[in-house]
């Protein structure tokens, strides 16, 4: 199931993002990136975003949320399953109900594909478009794409 975020929701969206981060970016970044991903996705954006209407919360049959996606205009931003939850259909709900709501409204879908997403983007049809890189802390680098997929 699928809701809109509210106010008192910002640690549960917090909680999911940070801790899939915490867990899964590490194979994927150095620490300075990794850090900067966390300090990214702070409470001030978490609170802005649910204030704009744009974060959902994905909870699984006993209701406890498992899940989140941000939709800001076309782009699919800050979507998150926790670990123990990922390869049960969390992250293609979140992805089938982004794609349903932005194609409503707009012809193309606008996305930044960390490098441990990258693959699952590919696999729904989403093209790489720009290569981006961020200077972190301790000298190390983070590496993105932008993605975008198109309406048929």
């Amino acid at each position: 199931m699928i809701t809109p975020a509210k106010n008192s929701d910002i640690g549960t969206v917090r909680n999911i993002t940070h801790n899939t981060i915490r867990e899964i970016y590490v194979h994927y970044y150095p620490k300075g990136a990794v850090e900067f991903f966390l300090a990214h996705h702070n409470d001030a954006a978490i609170c802005r975003d649910i204030a704009e209407n744009c974060v959902y919360l994905c909870c699984n049959s006993e209701n406890v949320p498992v899940g989140t996606v941000t939709l800001n205009g076309n782009e699919i931003n800050r979507l998150f399953v926790l670990p123990q939850y990922q390869g049960l259909g969390f992250g293609s709900e979140l992805m089938k109900f982004a794609e349903s709501y932005i194609f409503q409204k707009y012809d193309t879908i606008s996305l930044s594909a960390s490098l441990s997403a990258k693959s699952i983007y590919l696999k729904y049809g989403y093209t790489p478009v720009e290569f981006h890189t961020i200077k972190c802390a301790d000298g190390d680098f983070l590496c993105y794409d932008i993605m975008t997929k198109h309406l048929d």
